[in-house]
């Protein structure tokens, strides 16, 4: 029986589980067997008991890894733990591999197969595991609601005896999974929504939620649906453009990010300057750099009047769905690990191939290898 650990995730701020019990389930009806930490579900409301009654082991972290054939987790596990795996382990979860090289190079050392969820192909037969949508569509929600709650002004239109409140605008800068998601939440909530994307694809799903675009005389379009870097000519017309738009805001939701990289800057000090006191910019890139030039990660700051928020780890606010949608997505890759009940992946497959960042002591995947080098 193919063995699956699932630790408690030890990262700062961290309430995500890899797996929830209805997951471990269907799991160990397919031949799996799975054990998990004590605790492990506990920040998202999944008790040791509830595991166990879906036939799960609970145990403590010194006897999780031993004899484990595949570890499932969210965050990346820290080099304490990786010491602990056999070679030939495979380690499945977010590994932030440009956040941390030498975390890539222990792995690769230690002879572990490492499937980064991040890496997944954005292709049509990999959309059930999909991490990054799953979880962005998360975080677009919780944005939506931040950006309502940070704000001065009522979001929807209210006829009241004290006279008519105009709806809020707000804006949407980066229209991908979390852009279109924190779109639909602020139209629930009453405002009138404004959207902008590099990409013009973007334009006609931001429209079918109701969104007005704005259209800026450039076009980013990149590989893997996401959005290519600006080039500085560009990068002039697009700040000329925008600046009179976000000044008119009453609140700002940014959601553009490069894999691998540091996220653009979409919104200057100066276009904050120009937006009216009272006004808020919910900055979702606050962990690859920020969005806003004013971004501080994980803190809220307030310049002449305007709150610029940077909110880290989204998804771990709602803890529940987050999980069960990132089980789901662990749950579908395993379907490519195991054959009649035996670990047996197809390294040629597209989705496997993709995914892979370091396999029989090497690093597989190439801008991760060649930032490893270059460290």
């Amino acid at each position: 029986m193919v063995q699956i650990a699932v630790p408690k995730e030890t990262a700062s701020g961290e309430r995500r589980v890899a797996l929830t019990p209805e997951v471990v389930g269907r799991l160990i009806k397919e031949g799996w067997g799975v054990r998990l930490e004590a605790g492990a579900g506990a920040e998202a409301y999944y008790t040791d008991q509830a595991y166990r009654n879906a036939g799960a082991e609970v145990l403590p972290r010194e006897e999780l890894f031993k004899g484990a054939q595949v570890v499932f987790t969210v965050q990346p596990l820290e080099r304490l733990d990786l010491v602990q795996l056999q070679p030939g382990t495979i380690v499945a979860g977010l590994m932030y591999p440009h956040r941390s090289p030498a975390r890539v190079q222990a792995m690769a050392t230690g002879k572990l197969t490492a499937l980064a969820m991040e890496l997944v192909p954005r292709i049509t037969r990999a959309q059930s595991m999909d991490v990054l949508s799953s979880q962005a569509t998360v975080a677009g929600y919780v944005a939506a609601l931040i950006a309502a709650r940070e704000s001065s002004r009522f979001f929807p239109m209210l006829t009241t005896a004290a006279g008519t409140i105009r709806p809020a605008r707000v804006m949407v800068m980066g229209v991908g999974v979390a852009g279109l998601q924190a779109i639909a939440t602020v139209r629930r909530l009453g405002a009138n929504v404004w959207a902008y994307d590099v990409r013009k694809a973007a334009a006609e799903q931001a429209l079918s939620l109701g969104a007005k675009v704005i259209e800026l005389p450039i076009s980013a379009e990149g590989e893997g649906g996401y959005a290519r870097e600006l080039t500085e000519e560009e990068k002039k017309i697009q700040h000329e453009a925008l600046a009179k738009e976000v000044g008119s805001m009453d609140a700002v939701i940014t959601t553009a990010q490069i894999p691998g990289r540091n996220a653009p800057i979409l919104i200057t000090k100066d276009m904050v300057e120009r937006m009216n006191p009272g006004a808020v910019v919910v900055d979702l890139a606050a962990e690859s750099g920020g969005n806003c030039e004013l971004t501080q990660p994980g803190k809220t700051v307030e310049v002449n009047g305007v709150k610029v928020v940077g909110p880290l780890n989204l998804p771990s606010a709602l803890s529940v769905h987050a999980s069960e949608m990132y089980a789901k997505n662990l749950y579908n890759l395993s379907k490519l690990l195991i054959k009649d009940g035996q670990l047996a992946p197809d390294w040629s497959d597209e989705i496997l191939a993709g995914a892979l960042l370091t396999h029989q002591g090497e690093i597989t995947h190439a801008p991760t290898k060649a930032l490893v080098g270059g460290a």
